[in-house]
């Protein structure tokens, strides 16, 4: 069963061939990958990382590596060799699957969301952007309010400029503002 992210995603060269100037197919942009960060700080109770990094697991359906910090710093109370995040990469199907999700269910869900930021692209083709709420998934339990976190999610394409990047994200469907 193809989505229909796969369907645009395969679809890009021919509706993106007159704006790019394609001559081969190979040229018109690809998802690279899809990376997943959360902050966690220098937590010390490790149930909540354990509960954080559980629900990382479930919206994206691989388990987070821990983000150790590099070095200690006093005023954080952090010492080096703490987690302070937790990061996922999503490549293939789980990229494609996460995308599906994010894009049609839990963008819609987001309090107020009125789309995208344009300025959000970056020089390299690149889409980053932050989320506050992780709740926003269907695979979070609604009952468990009082731990939510954010997220910084970053969309990796082999788009080669900013405007290419925009033609590229808004024909698979990422909903910008207007």
């Amino acid at each position: 069963m193809t989505t229909v992210i796969e369907k645009r995603i395969k679809e890009t060269f021919i509706a993106t061939k007159d704006e790019g100037g394609y001559k081969n197919r190979m040229q018109a942009p690809k998802l690279v990958k899809v990376v997943l960060n959360v902050g966690v700080g220098s937590l010390k109770d490790k149930k909540k990382l354990e509960l954080i990094e559980d629900r990382l697991a479930k919206i994206t359906g691989q388990k987070p590596s821990p983000r150790p910090a590099k070095i200690s710093i006093a005023n954080f109370k952090s010492r080096q060799g703490d987690v302070v995040g937790l990061k996922v990469t999503l490549r293939g199907r789980r990229m494609r699957d996460f995308l599906e999700r994010f894009i049609r269910i839990a963008l819609p869900r987001s309090k107020d969301f009125k789309g995208i930021p344009l300025n959000v692209l970056d020089e390299m083709g690149n889409l980053t952007f932050g989320i506050k709420e992780h709740t926003i998934f269907p695979e979070t339990a609604d009952e468990d309010l009082k731990d939510v976190f954010g997220m910084a999610i970053t969309i990796v394409s082999t788009a080669r400029n900013r405007k290419e990047a925009e033609v590229f994200f808004r024909h698979i469907g990422v909903p910008f503002k207007k």
